[in-house]
C-alpha cells in the first residue's frame, strides 16, 4: 500500500508517523518551501484524546519527547476587569500545553526521506485501475493507493473532492502574541488562564511553561534531534470587535493592543509592551463545516481541511490527531489484509466526519462567551 499526504501540519505528519512505524510506504508533499516558511501558532491545548493519538502513531522515544516538553495548566480559569479586580474563577480539570512550533519538529522527526517540502498540489485524477495520481505545481506527479489532504482551510483537495464545502469567515478577529516569561508575568496567570473582560474587548493570558526546555530534553531523550530554543512564555490574545483591523506596521498589532488598553492595569499593557513583534499578528476566525459526503474512493481529507474549528474550545489540533490516529489505525488494518482499503476509508469517513461535524459545533459555542457584542457566527450548511 502506498499513501500520499497533502500537508505537512500536525494531523498529516501524526499519520505520517504513525503508517511509517507500521511499515506502509507514505510520502508528505508540504507546499510551503520549509518548516519555518510562515507563522505557525504558539500554545495549543493538548488533551487526552490528542495526547492518545499521539501514543498511538509515535515511536517511543518521539512520544517521550512530547511529553517531556509539554506545559502543565493547573489551578482554575479566572476572569478579571481591565484593573485585573476578580470577577469569577472556573474550577478545571488536570490540562496540558503544547507548543506548537516544538510539537511539529518532533512530528517531523524521522521523516527526512518522506518529506518533499516546496510541492504545491495542482490537481489530481482517480486512474482506471483505482489509483490516484497527484499533480504538482513543479509539474512532478506521484501515484498511490490513498490520497490524503491535510492541507488546512485552504485545501487544494477538497476543492477538488468536495466543492460545495467552503471555509466560512465568522468574522471575529484577534491579535495574537508572546511575550517572554518572567516571575513578573506569571502571577498574571496563576491557574488555567486568565481572561481580561472589558466591555467591547477581551484579552486571554495562558502560559507556555514547558516541563523542560525543548533542546535538553531532546539531548537526552533523542540524540541528534535539533529542537526550536523556544523559551517559556505568556501567550496572550486580544478578540477585536468587529470591522477593526490592526494599525500597519512591523508592530502594528501591538500598537493597536495598546491603544484598546488604555487605562488598563500596567501589568498587562507591559505584557504587551514587551512582546516581540516577530510573533504578533492578526488572525481571523474561520470555520470548515463538513457538509454532505462525497463518493467513496482513493481520496479522503483530514484535520482543518474538513473540519476546521474555532480556537475556543480547544479541540481543532485534538480532532486533527484524532482523524489521524483513527485513519492510521484503519489503514494498517487494511495494510495487513485484515479489511480492504475501500473498507477502512469508509469506516474512517463515517465516523470523522460526525465527531468533526460536532466539534466545529462545540468550538463556535464556546467562542460566545468571549465576545463582547454579537457577531455572526457560521450557518448551519444544509
Amino acid at each position: 500500500m502506498r499513501v500520499i499526504v497533502i500537508g505537512a501540519g500536525l494531523g498529516g505528519l501524526c499519520l505520517a508517523q504513525g503508517l511509517r512505524r507500521a511499515g506502509v510506504d507514505v510520502t508528505v508533499h508540504e507546499k510551503d518551501p520549509g518548516v519555518t516558511a510562515r507563522f505557525q501558532g504558539f500554545r495549543i491545548g493538548l488533551a487526552e484524546q490528542g495526547r492518545a493519538a499521539l501514543r498511538g502513531c509515535l515511536p517511543e522515544d518521539l512520544y517521550s519527547l512530547v511529553e517531556a516538553t509539554l506545559g502543565d495548566m493547573t489551578g482554575p480559569a479566572r476572569a478579571v476587569d481591565p484593573r485585573l479586580r476578580p470577577l469569577h474563577e472556573q474550577p478545571t480539570e488536570g490540562a496540558t500545553a503544547a507548543d506548537r512550533h516544538v510539537l511539529r519538529h518532533i512530528l517531523l522527526a524521522g521523516l527526512d526521506d518522506a518529506l518533499c517540502f516546496g510541492q504545491e498540489l495542482t490537481g489530481y485524477h482517480v486512474r482506471s485501475d483505482g489509483r490516484v495520481e497527484a499533480r504538482f505545481a513543479d509539474g512532478s506527479t506521484t501515484t498511490a493507493d490513498l490520497l490524503v489532504g491535510a492541507d488546512g482551510v485552504n485545501s487544494a483537495v477538497r476543492a477538488r473532492l468536495a466543492p460545495a464545502v467552503r471555509p466560512h469567515d465568522t468574522g471575529v478577529r484577534f491579535v495574537i502574541g508572546r511575550t517572554p516569561l518572567t516571575d513578573r508575568f506569571a502571577g498574571l496567570v496563576p491557574g488555567f488562564g486568565t481572561r481580561v473582560v472589558d466591555r467591547d474587548v477581551s484579552m486571554l493570558l495562558g502560559l507556555m511553561r514547558f516541563r523542560r526546555p525543548p533542546r535538553e530534553a531532546a539531548a537526552e531523550l533523542t540524540p541528534g534531534l535539533s529542537l526550536p530554543g523556544t523559551a517559556d512564555y505568556l501567550r496572550w490574545a486580544m478578540l477585536l470587535p468587529p470591522g477593526q483591523a490592526p494599525e500597519p506596521g512591523r508592530d502594528g498589532a501591538q500598537r493597536t493592543v495598546l491603544a484598546r488598553t488604555e487605562g488598563w492595569h500596567p501589568e498587562v499593557r507591559a505584557v504587551v509592551e514587551a512582546a516581540d513583534p516577530d510573533n504578533s499578528t492578526l488572525l481571523s476566525i474561520r470555520v470548515v463545516r463538513p457538509g454532505q459526503r462525497w463518493p467513496l474512493g482513493p481520496v479522503t481529507l483530514l484535520g482543518d481541511a474538513i473540519h476546521a474549528t474555532s480556537p475556543s474550545g480547544g479541540n481543532g489540533a485534538n480532532t486533527a490527531l484524532r482523524d489521524a490516529d483513527l485513519l492510521r489505525s484503519l489503514l494498517v488494518d487494511a495494510h495487513a489484509g485484515r479489511r480492504t482499503l475501500p473498507d477502512a476509508v469508509d469506516a474512517y469517513e463515517h465516523r470523522m466526519l460526525r465527531y468533526g461535524a460536532e466539534a466545529v459545533e462545540h468550538s463556535l459555542t464556546a467562542l460566545g462567551p468571549f465576545l463582547p457584542v454579537p457577531a455572526p457566527l457560521a450557518p448551519s450548511q444544509p
